[in-house]
């Protein structure tokens, strides 16, 4: 299987190629550069395998939640590539992506994945290990600090909202430990949309859509009544 995958969901932008279990990557820390950066990290990857986008199989992208440019910015980018050459598009959660990296680097099995949401919010998705796989408990959600909640165990925090609410958010949860300046990348983007059991949630282009948590609209206050 050959996949293509992005991410720009967060300050980081990456890139990645799943060929056969073998993972190509681009990663970059550069906020604001994303739509500079993103097309020239997929071009380089496909070159350095020797592919081209007939090839593929599929193209996985980090489907959110994050920021809202980032994310128009992958989805848009999938979905020109998979319309183009006629392929499905494998959503994948940032957030689960981001609990992946974490059990890949600490070993661990309860990953608690927290970005920061601005706004005195965070993006929250609880994970556990199994077989290799992350395996979502309960909701991903977007909420304040104090709010989070996750079922009782000895978890692991990961994600820039560590860095932020990393008192607030131990209330909720016993952590052992957590590990703020980590963000989601497409070559864990990749290693998700390629295990079997997901296959049964890739889309069409047209059906691949981001994931942005945060429904809240300013509404204008009701006019006094009479």
């Amino acid at each position: 299987m050959k996949l293509l995958a992005l991410d720009t969901a967060t300050e980081a932008c990456s890139a990645a190629l799943w060929v056969d279990g073998a993972v190509l990557e681009r990663y970059e820390l550069a906020p604001r550069r994303h739509a500079a950066l993103i097309l020239p990290m997929l071009d380089a990857v496909l070159a350095e395998a020797g592919l081209t986008i007939a090839q593929l199989d599929a193209i996985a992208v980090g489907r959110g939640p994050g920021a809202f440019t980032g994310l128009r910015i992958a989805i848009s980018i999938a979905q020109g590539i998979a319309f183009a050459a006629d392929l499905p598009v494998a959503p994948i959660s940032t957030l689960a992506a981001l609990a992946l990296r974490a059990v890949r680097d600490s070993g661990r099995s309860h990953i608690a994945t927290a970005l920061d949401a601005r706004m005195g919010e965070v993006y929250w998705g609880v994970y556990r290990t199994a077989d290799g796989a992350v395996d979502l408990l309960g909701e991903e959600c977007c909420c304040p600090p104090a709010a989070v909640a996750a079922p009782p165990g000895d978890w692991f925090g990961v994600g820039s909202g560590w860095l932020t609410y990393a008192e607030t958010l131990s209330q909720s949860l016993t952590v052992s430990g957590w590990q703020g300046d980590r963000y989601p990348r497409a070559g864990d983007v990749a290693r998700l949309a390629a295990d079997p059991d997901r296959r049964s949630a890739w889309v069409t282009a047209e059906q691949a859509l981001p994931v942005y948590l945060r429904n809240q609209v300013v509404r204008k206050p009701a006019p006094p009544s009479r």
